[in-house]
């Protein structure tokens, strides 16, 4: 439930269309004196029939905001009031109230109204230990919820930042003054004024120490904070470098966490959701779809940066360039077992690879609804492909699976990069997953839930190799055990797929598979049309022997 903070309606609209309606029965009744004493008489029968709910009444005396609607939101009109009053008669009011049962109908769909710039959720809290969630780093609001925009993290007080804000409002003011003093027709290459030569003095005065190094005493200070607090605080920042640098390092954190609270105002990130929105992977730039649990200090910055080769992700561009020159990573680690043409599939042992791994699923959740696993990849075997140029092995996709799974599954977790997509990359990580069973000669089936993407894909293919089994069938009788035994894909999702097709028909108490020529006749055609594919997975092609213990 969300709690809206901020002042709310102070009803002054409303208070001035009542006295408006007071002085005109005050002006009606001095014209019409029997009018006045019908008026009295019904304020008498109000003022006695109030005396049964003198709460409610004494509550509607002294609120000085407007009632709420049955929505629970402030009436945006006048006709929403139910105005009872000794100067109204009874009369109007039984139809103002009739009028208010009709309208109140409709209120459920109206829009809700904003009574306030700003929303906060009270059941977040701060993740820095000891922290209550008041104040915020750039000292214009109340309440933080993220790391951030915590006084406490930064060492500092809720007061102390809002006399920073106070103090930087006022150079800011400064600073516009003088630009705005300045000729409007001045050159770039104008000769500095006397002013700016001399704040250039003391700008370099200020920073003749900011090398000079900690103290004995400042290094155990700094210390004892670092052993005390670990990484829940930010490190003491004090004398490690002039004060004019500090300064402006703290300008440019208050002025970040401002446009993080924007976007948080605006809706476009929420509390305790994913603020990573987009990933540098390579040459590609892609946007995030869900969740992933990165560090917080990685995740509250909304970008990554994420080498293509050995998935180390990153702060910055500039962190990213360094790596990049010393990384000497250019395909996964593990053993390639397979390669055809620039197609390469790399089987990497989760216990051998523990950091590779882990990277690997920590990028695959940004684009997975129902991965769970994160850290534990230990009992997995991670099968990646990858397409080859002179740069080195760019990941396209990849599957895991079980070194023991009791029911056979071949496929625990399955995906192909965004980049890649809609390529047939997909459907080859399938082939190849089955590829892999039958070489084991087992029966295999992905393991559940599968996502949407997912869904559809194995779907496709089993369409696919049910109706490329059927093209090339020439015998009388069909088995589903049998095609299940000569394509390795379960006999569960057989029928499935047979029934999708409704190519499965019960009839005299027998399963019968019917050999429908028209939906292979079109499969047929797309094959033609389609040629010689390069993404299709040759069985020759694989340089592979079943792990040991599986």
């Amino acid at each position: 439930m969300r709690h809206m903070v901020g002042s709310g309606s102070d009803g002054t609209e409303d208070s001035d269309s009542s006295a408006e309606r007071e002085q005109t029965n005050s002006s009606e009744s001095d014209g019409n004196m029997p009018k006045r004493q019908r008026l009295t008489r019904a304020s008498t029968r109000l003022s006695q029939s109030s005396q049964d709910t003198p709460d409610l009444k004494r509550a509607a005396d002294h609120d000085e905001s407007p009632p709420l609607t049955p929505t629970g939101n402030a009436p945006s009109s006048e006709s929403e009031l139910d105005i009872s009053s000794p100067n109204a008669s009874h009369d109007e009011s039984q139809a103002k109230d009739q009028a208010n049962r009709d309208s109140d109908k409709d209120l459920s769909h109206r829009p809700k109204r904003r009574r306030c710039h700003e929303t906060y959720n009270f059941n977040m809290k701060c993740p820095t230990p000891g922290c209550n969630s008041l104040g915020h780093l750039t000292g214009k609001h109340e309440r933080h919820f993220a790391v951030s925009g915590c006084p406490l993290y930064h060492n500092l007080s809720a007061d102390e930042c809002k006399v920073k804000a106070i103090s930087r409002e006022k150079q800011e003011e400064d600073v516009k003054g003088q630009e705005e003093n300045n000729s409007r027709h001045a050159t770039r290459h104008q000769t500095p004024t006397s002013k700016q030569s001399k704040y250039k003095e003391q700008v370099a005065e200020m920073r003749k120490g900011r090398n000079s190094g900690l103290q004995k005493d400042q290094k155990e200070k700094h210390m004892e904070h670092r052993q005390a607090h670990s990484n829940t605080r930010e490190p003491l920042l004090e004398n490690i470098t002039s004060e004019y640098d500090l300064e402006l390092f703290r300008k440019a954190q208050a002025r970040a966490s401002e446009d993080l609270e924007k976007l948080r105002i605006q809706g476009q990130i929420t509390e305790g959701s994913n603020m990573i929105k987009t990933i540098l992977f390579g040459r590609y730039e892609l946007d995030t779809w869900y969740h992933s649990p990165y560090p917080e200090e990685y995740a509250r910055l909304g970008r990554l940066y994420v080498c293509e080769f050995c998935l180390k992700y990153m702060k910055s561009q500039t962190i990213l360039r360094r790596h990049m020159a010393k990384c000497v990573w250019k395909h996964p680690p593990g053993d390639e077992v397979y390669r055809k043409g620039g197609i390469s599939v790399f089987e990497v042992d989760g216990k051998k690879n523990k950091i590779y791994c882990q990277n690997l699923c920590l990028l695959a959740k940004l684009f997975l609804d129902h991965k769970t696993l994160y850290y534990d990849v230990e009992p997995f075997l991670f099968y990646v492909m990858t397409e080859a140029d002179n740069t080195g092995c760019h990941l396209v996709g990849y599957f895991s699976k079980e070194k023991n799974s009791f029911l056979n599954y071949n496929v625990s977790c399955i995906l192909t990069m965004p980049q890649y997509m809609r390529q047939g990359f997909g459907k080859m990580l399938i082939d190849f997953s089955y590829l892999l069973s039958k070489v084991e000669e087992k029966v295999g089936s992905p393991e559940r839930p599968l996502s949407d993407l997912g869904l559809i894909s194995y779907r496709s293919y089993w369409k696919e190799v049910l109706l490329r089994y059927m093209y090339n069938f020439q015998g009388k009788e069909i088995s589903i055990k049998e095609i299940s035994q000569e394509t390795a894909v379960n006999p569960v999702d057989i029928v499935s797929t047979l029934q999708s097709l409704q190519m499965l028909k019960y009839w005299k108490g027998k399963h019968l598979v019917l050999k429908r020529q028209d939906l292979i006749d079109e499969w047929k055609a797309k094959e033609i049309k389609r040629g010689n594919s390069n993404k299709t997975i040759d069985p020759s092609s694989l340089k592979w022997t079943p792990p040991k213990g599986t």
